[in-house]
């Protein structure tokens, strides 16, 4: 059995170590085929674009092994492989970790970035295709810090000496490329890192008579700075367009066939329902970092939960952000996302970073939403009309970071806060009739409810709003969907220091008329598959069993102690 390459990143290790790996390397195939000098992929953070870069690196780059393409797709293009496998000097760089609390520790991080790649290059200054000129040009690069100028000009002279010493022109991979622009934005030094790099670009992208071709990613297509202005034949491919769409995540069949492998495709509804309803150029892709960490969950115990992965994989502080700063303006539309309507909305096709912050509250709504599409919060529910998008929550996953999100900001609102921690006292003291009565006061005033996210599973909704409201008490240990007894209990909260353990179990009604009998309905199933073993287990001196139903905006509370 293949191991599963989580958190991997490099082609050669998954490959040479027998990991499990999803063949992307079409990729190769279409790029040569579509020919473009320079080409931007725009995707959310965690949808293989380092994997991508690094797959192609290992395709063109003079050296390396051709064995570990046997049997993969790109492979099959028998007079491609020969006329191009292992005959290109590679430039290869990830902008990912340039950042810094101010412009000076910024170009600390780019210095150690680029002097890792000028290093793998050292062999050059022994080069008998260098003249001595050449080699006294070159040995600022490997100076202990670059200097900003310094730094402008590396990776142009780079290719320049690579093409000498080769006698071929150079393939320069850039991945994350918008990641320094993001952070100098977030800290507050755009101005001094524009500039940076758009003369770090413009040297070694605009006019680089050295360059064969080049390719970079990133999370947001940045356009109006300019920082490719004057270059031709430069082609971007956001996750709008059809060309590439399906090297970047899993498809539906790439997903069913890894779980197939696992033998656990019985999970296949559940994946679909977590990790599913990206589009990208018309096609529904899942995000693969949560495929394959869920799928090694399920790999240790077949009775795993479903986890939120992509979540923890980042602070998510672009959600953060705009909720503190936009929520009020932006309510509305929020409301009808997160109760599982669609929004029309005008994306940006290139953004500045700077019209998040933008006094013009139309220019700034509009990066607000454009910002949320292209990192992956948002998608596309049909085909764009233009640039109007019509869009919707992609999934569960993306469904529980807004509701944790907003329900933070709503309860750190003073009107909202003593509801809050009433609610918390409620549960805690199994009180039935209080918690129904907050409840039921945050529902009509909370949000709009005019549907349900999971058509079919519409307590799933409901599910999220408490694992929000209880996830935010610091003092207790809530867990979703846990084994216990002969199940899994919907929502578990433990109180250690009261000794006190709460079983939620929730049922969404046919009807207002048909609360009560849903509410004692969800009783019932506690008490058949004793969830209270749990707690029981655990030594927990109090137990209360709550059957929570809920209809659009009302509910009914039934509670019974163990």
């Amino acid at each position: 059995m293949k191991k599963l390459p989580a958190g991997m990143e490099f082609f050669q290790d998954i490959i040479s170590n027998g990991y499990y790996y999803v063949d992307k390397t079409g990729i190769i195939r279409d790029l040569l085929n579509f020919g473009n000098k320079v080409t931007l992929f725009t995707r959310p953070r965690r949808f293989g674009k380092s994997l991508n870069m690094d797959t192609i690196k290992s395709f063109f780059e003079t050296g390396t092994d051709h064995s570990l393409f046997n049997g993969l797709e790109i492979s099959k293009e028998k007079e491609l492989c020969s006329k191009y496998q292992g005959k290109y000097p590679v430039i290869s760089i990830s902008l990912k970790s340039a950042e810094g609390s101010g412009y000076e520790k910024a170009l600390l991080r780019m210095s150690k970035i680029l002097k890792k790649e000028i290093r793998r290059h050292q062999y050059l200054l022994q080069s008998s295709q260098l003249s001595e000129n050449d080699k006294k040009d070159l040995k600022p690069l490997f100076e202990e810090n670059l200097s900003e100028d310094i730094q402008e000009f590396s990776l142009s002279l780079l290719s320049e000496m690579l093409y000498k010493h080769y006698g071929r022109k150079v393939i320069i991979l850039i991945d994350e490329y918008d990641v320094p622009l993001d952070k100098a934005c977030h800290y507050g030094y755009y101005d001094e890192m524009l500039q940076h790099i758009r003369l770090l670009f413009g040297e070694v992208l605009k006019t680089n008579i050295f360059l064969e071709f080049a390719v970079l990613t990133g999370c947001l297509r940045i356009s109006k700075e300019s920082i490719f202005t004057g270059l031709n034949n430069f082609k971007t491919m956001t996750i709008s367009d059809r060309a590439f769409s399906k090297y970047f995540g899993f498809t539906d069949e790439e997903v069913k066939e890894m779980l197939c492998y696992y033998g656990i495709e019985d999970k296949s509804g559940l994946f679909k329902e977590w990790y599913d309803g990206y589009r990208f150029g018309g096609n529904s892709i899942y995000c693969p970092w949560d495929v394959i960490n869920q799928c090694s969950e399920f790999c240790e115990s077949k009775n795993a939960e479903m986890k939120p992965h992509w979540i923890n994989s980042s602070s998510n502080y672009i959600i953060k952000d705009i909720l503190d700063s936009h929520a009020n303006t932006i309510k509305r539309q929020l409301e009808e996302l997160v109760s599982g309507e669609c929004i029309r909305q005008e994306i940006i096709p290139g953004l500045v970073y700077p019209d998040l912050k933008s006094s013009d509250s139309r220019k700034r709504q509009l990066a607000l939403w454009s910002v949320l599409y292209t990192t992956g919060y948002l998608t596309d529910a049909k085909e764009p009309d233009g640039n109007i998008h019509t869009l919707v929550i992609p999934n569960r996953e993306i469904q529980e970071i807004y509701q944790k999100q907003i329900l933070e900001w709503f309860i750190g609102q003073t009107e909202y806060s003593t509801q809050w921690n009433s609610l918390c006292n409620a549960v805690e003291n199994g009180s039935a009739k209080e918690t129904e009565r907050i409840l039921d006061s945050l529902l009509k005033r909370f949000i709009s409810i005019r549907g349900t996210f999971y058509k079919g599973h519409k307590e799933y909704y409901y599910h999220g709003l408490l694992l929000g409201l209880f996830a935010i008490n610091n003092g207790w240990y809530v867990k979703s969907e846990q084994e216990s007894g002969n199940g899994f209990a919907d929502i578990l909260v433990e109180i250690s220091e009261k000794k006190t353990g709460c079983i939620f179990e929730i049922k969404y009604a046919d009807s207002a008329n048909k609360l009560e009998e849903a509410s004692k309905d969800a009783i019932k199933q506690i008490e058949q598959t004793n969830y209270a073993a749990y707690f029981e287990l655990s030594g927990m001196e109090k137990i209360y069993k709550f059957g929570a139903a809920f209809y659009k905006k009302e509910c009914k509370i039934t509670v019974q102690k163990v």
